[in-house]
């Protein structure tokens, strides 16, 4: 659910790989708990949970854009080369802020059986951290992730598709399927938040509004444009919270495809 960043903003001869054998960062490496974190660093104080949570803090008030090596090494009130010894990049820095912001996945509930019941939960338990995250969406995905946190989630998605009797490729083709329909759903979310927060609007009235000017735009050709007279005329852009029935219905008619696979619709 979350997508590894390009290499960027790093410091000329930083970003060597650990010697793990895994090919992570050191960074990476250390949030795998394969590397002792360094215990003292160059101003008493700082460590990578330091940055990592100031990177979080920017992105959480100030959107993942303000997140740069020298606006995190100005929150802790160091110098921007000084937090080079823990993280070599700024986007090194948005995988480390991605894997702490989303934490572990949630225990599934023992009474959510069946594989379409169990995508779902996860489904809906990666919508929730998103909504809290807003920000996370705004990371592009650019790499294959390999992150803690990360692959808990992938292996318990993977694991909720246990008695699907689908092939190993598959599982994970459906992983992306449904987490894809989830960060978009996410994205336009925050899309519209983002709109209406910076015109100091609420979700009503922009709808009224919307309806009114699709109303004014079409009534004078409706032959031109039936199909959305009657949609105006259902009052179905009047609603105001869309957002959850459009969830509904969308992961709804993504598992109803899942299911054809499957063979269980």
């Amino acid at each position: 659910m979350r997508g590894e960043g390009a290499r960027g903003e790093g410091a000329p001869g930083e970003g060597a790989q650990g010697d793990g054998g895994t090919g992570l960062s050191v960074s990476l490496e250390t949030a795998w708990g394969l590397r002792e974190r360094p215990s003292k660093g160059p101003k008493p104080g700082l460590s990578l949970d330091r940055i990592v949570d100031a990177g979080i803090a920017i992105a959480a008030s100030e959107g993942i854009g303000a997140v740069t090596m020298g606006r995190v090494a100005k929150a802790l009130g160091v110098s921007p080369m000084s937090l080079y010894r823990y993280v070599s990049s700024r986007d090194e820095l948005y995988v480390l802020m991605q894997d702490v912001a989303t934490g572990a996945p949630p225990e599934m509930p023992p009474e959510v059986t069946g594989w379409r019941a169990r995508l779902e939960w996860w489904a809906r338990a990666q919508r929730e951290v998103f909504r809290r995250n807003l920000w996370l969406v705004r990371i592009p995905i650019t790499s294959p992730p390999a992150s803690p946190h990360y692959l808990e989630w992938m292996e318990q998605g993977l694991a909720a598709l246990d008695d699907s009797g689908l092939e190993e490729g598959w599982k994970l083709s459906v992983l992306m399927l449904v987490g894809g329909f989830v960060r978009n759903e996410v994205t336009l979310m925050a899309d519209l938040e983002g709109v209406m927060r910076a015109g100091g609007q609420e979700p009503d009235e922009v709808m009224r509004r919307y309806a009114r000017t699709i109303d004014a735009l079409t009534s004078t050709e409706p032959e031109r444009f039936p199909a959305l007279r009657r949609t105006l005329a259902a009052g179905v852009l009047d609603v105001a919270d869309a957002e959850p029935m459009e969830f509904e219905f969308g992961i709804g008619r993504v598992l109803d495809g899942v299911a054809v696979l499957v063979g269980d619709l």
